[in-house]
Formats: structure tokens, C-alpha cells, sequence
């Protein structure tokens, strides 16, 4: 790197930083999760704005293969702090309630994404018909667990009977999700002439659950306090990059790798530990790489030349991306017996994609999956369908003032959010 290409990278990055920040505390105020903000500013530094003129004079094209190599090491880390986060016990107690939500909340969209797939396919369509359809379907299936957990907490939502099953879905949801997207990618054949290599996925996921996950427990139960000591950290940081390495180069995609290694960590005995994990990471990825990738996303998302066919196709993916959601998780609620105020309530939630759906798009549009014209439509669908979700709690609940949907404390493990993106 030459001196022109350090400056214009440091320079970048200090814009990059402050805008995410100031646009983020924006939304704060106005009462959105921050992430709505910085995702914003991802998009305003794009070509959306002034023809990219912006973009291209902060990130010349010499700079840009940086940007996203950064971007990539922070997506890396946040999907390992989401796997860190995600525990089973939430779904203790509300395992039947949860799991037909989620499974119903993910059919219905899924379905109304392959139908909507096939009408767009002659005018955003991609070579690989198949996988464009079936990808279609994934993104409108989309729940964001740490924005979603982040709201429960500014509406001191998250002990209540709602949000205690509102986490417990989203949990159930984003990991089918995942599962979902990490079939359609092997099966598209992203990987090329060496998609031999998708078959050791199954060995390698097994190996990480049964073999590498007890020796984890082994090790951390010979160990009464287990502190983060700098070896510790050195340890957890590798072994995230080198799961992510490992699905990458198996054809699959890094982020998978990286949740997986959050996954398997140890629990029980550990919760000081992982929380000191996730305060070292989590504070850095949401102050510079998350807002880097939010620049990545953006320098992709070109509204410029958006006419009316483009807002026609924006009006049918936002309907079928909040009515196949809120009807699929709002029919299954109720038929559970979830009165239907509550039941509103969790569909509307459900409904909150965030910066999962912008993970989902980017590997949608890296692996081929999606056009740009498409892909910036989807983001669009993204922020409404994330900035919506607070508005609608409140005409639905009441605005937040103590609740009125008191219970018991069910857990002492308060679940945290992840960065920026919360």
C-alpha cells in the first residue's frame, strides 16, 4: 500500500466511523434501533447520492478491495458473537409454541418469496433460476435475533411472557435460516470446480459438535474461573477465523464457520468469560467494521434510477416480506392459543430484519444469487421493514411505561445484543 491509498483509507474510515455514529444516534432519538441509521449512512455514501461522486472520492477503487476485506473480518466476528449469544434454554418451557411459530414463520414467506421469484425472474432473475428462486424465498424469511433482542430491551420487554417467546422464535428462526442459506449455496454450485470440497461439511459440522464442542466443556469444567486472559482471547479469535476459513474454502461462505465456532462454546461456567468475549469484540466491530460493512452495502444499493416498474417490484416484495411474516407467525400464535393482541405483537416483531438481512443479501449478491437492481430493493426492504417495527409495537402495545405484560423473571441470563446492529 502506497502512501495515497493509507491516507485515503484512514481518511475513509474516519468519515465512515463518524457518520455511522452521528446517523445512528439520529435514529436513537427518534426511537429506531441504531442500526437504521448506519445503514443509512452506508447507502447516502453510495451512488444512490450525487452519482457516487462521495463514494469515489473517499474509496477510490484502489481502496475498495480494503473496505472490504475489513468488512469481511467484522461480519466474521459479528456472526460469531450471534452464535455466542444464541441459547438453547430460551427456548425451555415454550419449546412447542416457539417451534411452530418459527417453522410457520418461515414457511409462509419462504413460499410467498419463491412465487414472487418466479414474476420477477424476467426482469431480476439470474442464470441459476433455481437458486435465485429458493434465495428469494430465505431473504423474506429473515428475522434479525439481535436487533429484535435489543428492542425487547429498550421497551423492558425481555422477562415478559412475549418477549421471552419472541426471543425464542427469533433464535429458532435465524438458525433455520442459516441451515436454509447454507443449502442453497451448496446446491447452487458456488463453488466451482471444486464443489467436491461441500461434502465435508457434514464431517466438518459433526466434528465441531462432537468432537471439538465436549473437548471445549471438558477444558472449561477442569477450570473453576475461567478468565480471559490474553491467550484465552488469542485462542477465540483464531479459532473463529479459522472455522470461517474452513467453510469458506469448503464452497460454503465464512459466515457460517464463524457462527458455528460461537455456537459450540461452552456455557455453563463460562458466562463471565463470554461476556468479557463479547465486550472486547462487540465494541470495536460495532464502532468501525460493522459501519464499514454498512459502507460496503451501500456502495452496492443504487436507487439513482429507480422508476416506476422498480417501485412496483419495492411495493410487492415489501408485501409479501411483511404479509407472509406477520400472517405466518400471526396464524400459528393464535392457533397456539396467543391472545391476538400478543399475537400482533410477535408478528410484528418477527418482522424486524436488520443487519441479518443485510448479511443475507450480501452473500446473495457475492455468490450470484442476486442482480444489483434487486439487491437495492431488498436493502431498501430491510430498513422499512426494521424501521417499521417500533411504530407498530407502539399502536399495538401502547407506548412502553412499565408493561402491561408482567410476569415472573424466567431466567436470570439477561440476553445481550450484538454491536451497532441491536
Amino acid at each position: 500500500m502506497n502512501t495515497h491509498q493509507t491516507t485515503s483509507l484512514l481518511l475513509g474510515l474516519a468519515a465512515v466511523v463518524l457518520l455511522a455514529r452521528l446517523l445512528g444516534a439520529l435514529a436513537r432519538r427518534l426511537g429506531q434501533p441504531a442500526v437504521t441509521g448506519e445503514v443509512l449512512a452506508g447507502i447516502a455514501l453510495g451512488p444512490t447520492l450525487f452519482h457516487g461522486a462521495i463514494s469515489d472520492a473517499l474509496f477510490p477503487d484502489t481502496v475498495q478491495p480494503l473496505i472490504s476485506a475489513l468488512a469481511a473480518i467484522g461480519i466474521a466476528i459479528f456472526m460469531f458473537i450471534i452464535g455466542l449469544e444464541w441459547d438453547a434454554t430460551m427456548i425451555r418451557g415454550n419449546g412447542s409454541l416457539a417451534a411452530t411459530v418459527s417453522f410457520s414463520s418461515i414457511l409462509v414467506p419462504f413460499s410467498l418469496g419463491m412465487l414472487l421469484a418466479l414474476y420477477l425472474m424476467d426482469d431480476y432473475g439470474t442464470d441459476d433460476k433455481t437458486a435465485f428462486m429458493l434465495f428469494m424465498g430465505i431473504a423474506m424469511s429473515i428475522t434479525a435475533f439481535p436487533v429484535l433482542a435489543r428492542i425487547l430491551t429498550d421497551r423492558q420487554m425481555m422477562r415478559t411472557p412475549l418477549g421471552v417467546v419472541a426471543l425464542a422464535c427469533a433464535s429458532i428462526d435465524d438458525v433455520l435460516a442459516w441451515f436454509l442459506l447454507a443449502a442453497v449455496v451448496a446446491i447452487s454450485g458456488s463453488a466451482g470446480p471444486d464443489q467436491w470440497r461441500i461434502l465435508l461439511a457434514i464431517p466438518y459440522l459433526l466434528g465441531m459438535l462432537f468432537v471439538l464442542r465436549p473437548l471445549l466443556h471438558r477444558f472449561a469444567a477442569r477450570r473453576p474461573v475461567l478468565r480471559l486472559t490474553p491467550t484465552v482471547f488469542a485462542c477465540v479469535l483464531a479459532g473463529l477465523l479459522l472455522s470461517a476459513a474452513a467453510t469458506e474454502w469448503m464452497g460454503l461462505h465464512y459466515i457460517f464457520g464463524a457462527f458455528l465456532f460461537g455456537v459450540i462454546l461452552p456455557r455453563t461456567g463460562t458466562e463471565r468469560l463470554r461476556a468479557e468475549v463479547h465486550d472486547r469484540l462487540g465494541q470495536m466491530t460495532g464502532t468501525l467494521l460493522l459501519p464499514v460493512f454498512f459502507l460496503v452495502a451501500g456502495l452496492k444499493v443504487d436507487l439513482s434510477g429507480l422508476d416506476m416498474g422498480g417501485l412496483g417490484a419495492l411495493a410487492l416484495i415489501l408485501l409479501v416480506a411483511v404479509g407472509g411474516k406477520f400472517t405466518g407467525t400471526f396464524a400459528a400464535a393464535r392457533l397456539n392459543g396467543m391472545p391476538a393482541r400478543q399475537s400482533a405483537a410477535l408478528a410484528t416483531l418477527m418482522n424486524t430484519r436488520g443487519l441479518t438481512e443485510l448479511i443475507v443479501l450480501n452473500v446473495g449478491l457475492q455468490l450470484g444469487f442476486l442482480g444489483q437492481g434487486l439487491y437495492s430493493l431488498m436493502v431498501v426492504m430491510a430498513v422499512i421493514t426494521t424501521t417499521m417495527t417500533g411504530p407498530l409495537l407502539n399502536w399495538i402495545l401502547g407506548r412502553p411505561k412499565g408493561n402491561d405484560l408482567e410476569a415472573p423473571d424466567v431466567s436470570e441470563r439477561k440476553p445481550g445484543t450484538v454491536g451497532t446492529a441491536a
